[in-house]
């Protein structure tokens, strides 16, 4: 995703492609699945927009049972959870995607930044 324009909408927009398709070749489990995908879609978009200086990359793919999310960005440094904030300055992003998530991991890439995996029940 370019760093210009509305890049966490342009992901949602991609995403919610995705999950029509998804949907077709294997119905979700759980009503609210499409919407919590869209959900860490744009907390992992946006923290990648905000955190980093470079572009990001949005991946995703349909296993038997989840969804699979990555997000790769021009950083080395793994997320790092933050006190959450009531006045909207932040720090709830991190630990909503550890909530809404089965599993996440971060990867290093070897051109310097990171790939954030992120595992979803589909």
């Amino acid at each position: 995703m370019p760093r210009t324009g509305q890049p966490t909408a342009s992901a949602r927009d991609a995403t919610r492609g995705f999950l029509r398709h998804a949907a077709h070749v294997r119905p979700p489990t759980r009503p609210d699945s499409s919407d919590i995908v869209l959900l860490i879609v744009a907390e992992l978009i946006t923290n990648a927009i905000r955190h980093t200086d470079g572009p990001c990359t949005l991946h995703l793919e349909l296993h038997d049972d989840h969804i699979e999310i990555r997000v790769t960005d021009t950083s080395p440094h793994p997320p790092q959870p933050r006190p959450p904030h009531t006045d909207g300055t932040g720090g709830w992003g991190w630990q909503l995607i550890n909530h809404l998530t089965t599993h996440t991991r971060t990867e290093l890439t070897h051109d310097g930044g990171k790939t954030i995996y992120a595992h979803t029940p589909w």
